[in-house]
């Protein structure tokens, strides 16, 4: 996730995905900067740190006090991040091998499956329609625009009182901040929409 135009460096765009995941404009410590460079120089895929950070943001969210849900640092998303990194390239070496070992299937094809598992185990018995029409990503991006899109359905699905209540609850987390774009505002109610919404139906982790 990136609302900064392609030109932007590798760190610039960290940092405006540091900020929509936590929902409050913020300056990067010199451990930070430190990290940010480390991540840097290993010269993956933004959308691979994009996921990390996701993951740490979302921990914070669900497993801190009332009102102390935020990711603190990038330091403190430093495991998941990490790990994130570790999986990608242990994928990326996989491609590698001989031609007589078979490749490891496109991340963005097994979160499309384990998006469609997961939606029919949590809707059972009435399992909607719309799952089995759901098209298979060509991408990291495409994968993005389908779990939103999930996200949605979902969160339309719920009772209209507890859907108001999680909408009012995404609105809180962000709604003072003035450090933050206009559109990295709405990124960050759309990630904490979607944290929410995964937290109603008890879903698991798609990444």
């Amino acid at each position: 996730m990136s609302l900064l135009p392609d030109s932007a460096t590798f760190h610039e765009r960290v940092q405006d995905c540091f900020v929509a995941y936590r929902g409050h404009g913020v300056s990067l410590s010199a451990v930070d900067l430190q990290l940010l460079d480390a991540w840097a120089e290993l010269e993956v895929p933004f959308e691979v740190i994009a996921r990390g950070l996701r993951k740490a943001a979302e921990a914070a969210l669900w497993d801190a006090a009332e009102g102390q849900g935020r990711l603190r640092s990038l330091k403190a998303a430093r495991r998941d991040v990490e790990s994130e990194i570790s999986k990608f390239v242990a994928r990326t070496a996989g491609r590698t091998e001989s031609p007589t070992t078979k490749a490891p299937e496109p991340f963005h094809l097994t979160r499309h499956k384990k998006l469609v598992a997961t939606v029919k185990k949590i809707t059972k018995p009435g399992v909607p329609a719309w799952v089995e029409r759901l098209p298979v990503p060509d991408d990291f991006g495409g994968g993005d625009r389908q779990e939103l899109l999930v996200f949605n359905l979902l969160l339309r699905a719920l009772p209209f009182p507890r859907r108001s209540s999680l909408l009012r609850e995404a609105r809180l987390v962000v709604e003072k901040v003035s450090a933050m774009s206009a559109a990295t505002r709405r990124e960050s109610l759309r990630f904490h929409r979607a944290a929410l919404v995964r937290q109603a139906w008890s879903m698991p982790a798609l990444w």
